[in-house]
């Protein structure tokens, strides 16, 4: 595919959705299929592995899972200071769910597209939290969370009563409401901004990898591989901790 086109091309094929619609309205549906698929496989794998986890010798899943869940519930328990049910499978769901879908930039850049190509597909991204319409929507979920829980601990008067007086009294009212706004509208962008910046910016550099020669993509590659494992945890771990210090915050009374 390389060799059909040139460097400014191949970018721009690669970086193009296979989208239906146009304008606002359009949908990536490759995004969509590639979240959904990897949603579904954490979900099924988990549900598979708790439904044949035995008190004996656990299996090679079942030692994975049970490590998985004791890191979320201790990153909980240390993070978060209200006790709310929802918190820890939340957290879980966003770590192993933003992860798989990091790791599909470790797939060859050429891999799915070539085979989406013999399907008729000619434009595919695998990668959907390089995507910001996912990781936007994913921060938002986490601003409406968030706005829930301040209402649903503080009532109404709390709200207002921290958006007014805080941290300068009421006769700075204009001040404090402005600077919580900001302090508000910035958790969601930032939230979702850096985990699709992070990710695409990694999207980019396999690509560019792919544009060398043959005998240079593979040292390059391994390299940059090895590297990116560590950048696709810590993105995902950071967007699971973020969350649930973002809903104790909410929670708590200033």
């Amino acid at each position: 595919m390389t060799s059909e086109l040139s460097a400014a091309g191949y970018i721009d094929h690669h970086l193009a959705h296979w989208t239906i619609g146009s304008g606002f309205w359009s949908l990536h549906i490759d995004t969509m299929i590639f979240s959904w698929l990897l949603g579904i496989t954490f979900l099924t794998v988990f549900y598979l592995v708790a439904r044949t986890a035995t008190v004996g010798v656990p299996s090679g899943w079942q030692n994975f899972v049970e490590m998985m869940l004791e890191m979320v519930s201790r990153q909980v328990s240390d993070t978060y200071h209200g006790k709310n049910k929802l918190i820890a499978p939340l957290a879980l769901s966003i770590f192993v769910w933003v992860f798989l879908m990091n790791s599909m930039d470790l797939l060859p850049v050429d891999l799915l597209p070539r085979l989406a190509h013999f399907i008729g597909i000619e434009k595919l991204r695998v990668v959907p939290t390089a995507d910001p319409n996912v990781t936007m929507g994913m921060s938002i979920s986490v601003f409406l969370l968030i706005i829930w829980f301040n209402f649903s601990k503080k009532g109404l008067l709390g709200v207002i009563k921290e958006f007014t007086c805080v941290p300068f009294g009421v006769w700075f009212l204009p001040l404090n409401f402005f600077l919580k706004m900001i302090e508000e509208c910035a958790k969601p962008i930032s939230l979702g901004l850096r985990l699709f910046g992070n990710l695409y910016a990694g999207e980019l550099i396999f690509i560019l990898i792919a544009l060398l020669p043959w005998w240079a993509q593979w040292p390059l590659g391994g390299a940059w591989s090895i590297f990116h494992i560590l950048i696709i945890t810590i993105q995902a771990f950071v967007f699971m901790m973020l969350t649930i210090v973002y809903l104790s915050s909410a929670e708590e009374s200033h």
